[in-house]
């Protein structure tokens, strides 16, 4: 799954177009390198996003292509560092 569908559907950035706008301007890392919405999102990547002065940080647990709202949480697990 790309990149800025997954954050999509696991409901951290809200808009697929937000999603692809922040990976364009370098917000989102993959493993620890800037990544592309294209990116191919695999289990166990981590992911983080910087919005402003917060950053989230997660770790990939399952990938869907649609989700409901309450199971969005269940696809990754923050990381605290």
């Amino acid at each position: 799954m790309r990149l800025d569908k997954f954050l999509k559907v696991s409901r951290i950035i809200k808009r697929r177009t937000v999603a692809n706008n922040a990976c364009d301007a370098e917000h989102v890392k993959v493993n620890g390198k800037d990544a592309k919405a294209s990116y191919n999102v695999k289990i166990d990547d981590v992911i983080e996003v910087t919005m402003g002065e917060r950053t989230v940080k997660v770790r990939v647990k399952d990938i869907k292509d649609f989700t409901s709202k309450d199971e969005a949480s269940s696809l990754y697990e923050v990381i605290n560092e």
